[in-house]
């Protein structure tokens, strides 16, 4: 039978990253792909020149719609601009009893600019993260989470365990943003994974973030183990970025199809 993937994200009108990106790598796993935008973005591979976000009767009126009719397998969260919208989602998913959650907390730039204000953090930490089968925080993310640097892998860890407590099943470190190589860090329950990979010399890894949690959400969907997932979202995010892909003027996209 096939399986339904649910993304709650924001557009990107270029393609590369929310919930476009979602539905391509929810596409690539030959699953059905189902979305419920939060906002609206002008954006493409040289920056975000303007965001609108839906208003909350909408977004709880998609999900209405969703959960209703199609009940998603999994689900992915990603963009979530305001404190309101958190917590419509939030009402939403306790009130459907939604499983296989994957929370991508969308609050730093790869640049490292925050991208959510305080308000909107502390609801993503007190009513949103709690919810998730796993968090895929960055290094970025993670020290906003934490409180504290993170320059190696003994911190990554600290790091995790300091999220741990926040209520989330899981924490999936994700460590592409330093270091030459790419490894993940999976905390649950104390125990520690690493999931280690090889960096790729590609400067074009627009929307990767967004991608690995869809594909996670992907696996999770289809019955796989979360560290089957994680393993098996890596290797999709690798043959993506291996496939070079070039568009754009900026930091171009990912070849979401590189496995078709």
């Amino acid at each position: 039978m096939m399986k339904k993937i649910l993304t709650i994200a924001g557009s990107d009108c270029s393609g590369g990253a929310g919930i476009q990106a979602d539905i391509k790598t929810i596409t690539a796993h030959k699953l059905y792909a189902m979305s419920a935008i939060t906002a609206l973005t002008a954006q493409n591979t040289t920056g975000v020149y303007g965001i609108l976000d839906v208003p909350i009767d909408m977004v709880e009126n998609q999900l209405d719609c969703i959960f209703s009719d199609i009940r998603p397998d999994a689900i992915k969260v990603g963009m979530v601009s305001r404190v309101d919208i958190i917590q419509a989602i939030v009402r939403k998913l306790n009130q459907y009893n939604a499983q296989n959650i994957v929370v991508d907390p969308v609050m730093v730039s790869t640049s490292g600019s925050k991208l959510l204000s305080d308000e909107a953090i502390t609801a993503l930490i007190k009513e949103l993260i709690p919810l998730g089968t796993v968090i895929t925080p960055n290094i970025f993310e993670a020290q906003v989470l934490c409180g504290f640097g993170i320059n190696d892998e003994e911190s990554m860890i600290r790091s995790a365990q300091v999220i741990s407590q926040m209520g989330v099943k899981s924490v999936l470190i994700k460590g592409g943003h330093f270091g030459n190589q790419a490894n993940d860090l999976l905390y649950k329950h104390g125990d520690v994974t690493w999931f280690n990979s090889e960096r790729i010399d590609n400067p074009n890894t627009h929307g990767t973030g967004c991608t690995l949690s869809s594909a996670i959400a992907c696996n999770l969907g289809m019955g796989y183990s979360l560290k089957d997932s994680i393993q098996n979202a890596k290797d999709y995010i690798t043959c993506a970025i291996k496939a070079n892909l070039d568009l754009g003027k900026g930091r171009g996209p990912l070849n979401h199809m590189c496995n078709l």
